[in-house]
């Protein structure tokens, strides 16, 4: 089958991308062989090409975010049957057994494992999958727009709860790409009033259409205190500006699996009146379970970026030079 692989992770602009042939993968118990109709391009997959991320296994074919139907069971598997619409995402299993999966955390399982980084994912026409992390999709939904729910839109609901917004609150957004966009129009949907800053002109414009209240550069202090802020720009230098920004009690919640270093704070500028510096590990099942209820229910605008199957690297590159609006998604032809 054709798919990319991360030959040599380095800047983007030395292509690390690499397009190959590989053979068709098999099933193995408790899994699922799903043929791919879309795949989002994630930010994680850009750190993972550049090396930001260090890959755990070479050549590894990323892509988490990824749509695609059914095609076989594996040995004993039970699971959505040959011919389902399913859901791959970020999380590809997590050992059930310790103290984390235990108390409702898996997603801070030590043995977790991931798609697109521990095994290999959707920049491709075929991958598997344990058929007890995957997501029944609707088939009648377009795939360009379900695919960026998968992470973007799991992730930044993760996000949202880890921020602790009170009701009707005030809620700082910095940096507004595919995750972003989708998790300001939930909390808009219940009530939030959004402040979106960010640095690229085209976001700030997204950010008008979906009905933030206001919008600025990635630095600019928003016109009343927040609640609570999400930051998803990679950016560590955005912390103590968004942290500064909090109203009494708020929490920054900080998306990113990677992140540039956070210069030294300032205890009573940036974390005295109980303010609150969160980070965000990967998602449980439950939170995409409930991200996609709540998806079905509100019905988020997607603003999708489309790219071939053969130009994956052409969008990797895009999305590092901000010039994707919304999310890249590749389609398979």
């Amino acid at each position: 089958m054709d798919a990319w692989v991360v030959a040599r992770p380095g800047p983007v602009a030395t292509r690390p991308l690499e397009r190959t042939r590989l053979p068709d993968p098999e099933p193995g118990p408790g899994e699922l062989l799903v043929r791919v109709e879309a795949c989002a391009v994630c930010r994680t997959d850009l750190h993972l090409a550049e090396g930001d991320l260090p890959p755990r296994r070479p050549r590894t074919v990323p892509g988490h975010e990824v749509v695609g139907w059914v095609e076989a069971l594996g040995p004993g598997t039970q699971g959505p049957p040959p011919g389902s619409r399913v859901g791959v995402a970020w999380l590809r299993s997590t050992c059930g057994a310790c103290r984390y999966c235990l108390r409702g955390a898996e997603n801070l399982c030590p043995t977790s494992t991931y798609t697109g980084w521990d095994a290999d994912g959707g920049y491709a026409r075929r991958l598997t999958a344990p058929a007890a992390y995957v997501y029944p999709l609707p088939e009648d939904e377009p795939a360009e727009e379900l695919a960026p729910l998968l992470c973007a839109g799991i992730i930044g609901y993760r996000a949202l709860l880890r921020a602790d917004l009170p009701p009707g609150g005030r809620l700082g957004i910095y940096g507004f790409g595919a995750s972003a966009h989708l998790t300001a129009q939930v909390a808009i949907a219940e009530g939030a009033t959004v402040h979106v800053m960010t640095r690229s002109a085209a976001a700030r414009e997204l950010a008008r259409r979906l009905g933030a209240a206001s919008v600025g550069g990635s630095a600019d202090p928003p016109p009343e205190p927040l609640d609570a802020a999400i930051l998803f720009a990679p950016v560590g230098d955005l912390v103590p500006v968004a942290l500064e920004a909090l109203d009494r009690g708020g929490t920054l919640a900080v998306a990113g699996i990677h992140l540039t270093d956070i210069p030294v704070l300032n205890y009573q500028r940036h974390l005295f009146q109980e303010r609150t510096l969160r980070s965000v590990t990967a998602n449980t099942r439950a939170d995409g379970r409930e991200f996609l209820r709540l998806a079905a229910e509100h019905r988020p605008r997607v603003t999708t970026t489309p790219y071939p199957f053969e130009e994956a690297d052409r969008a990797l590159s895009d999305l590092a030079a901000d010039r994707v609006e919304g999310a890249a998604v590749l389609l398979m032809s």
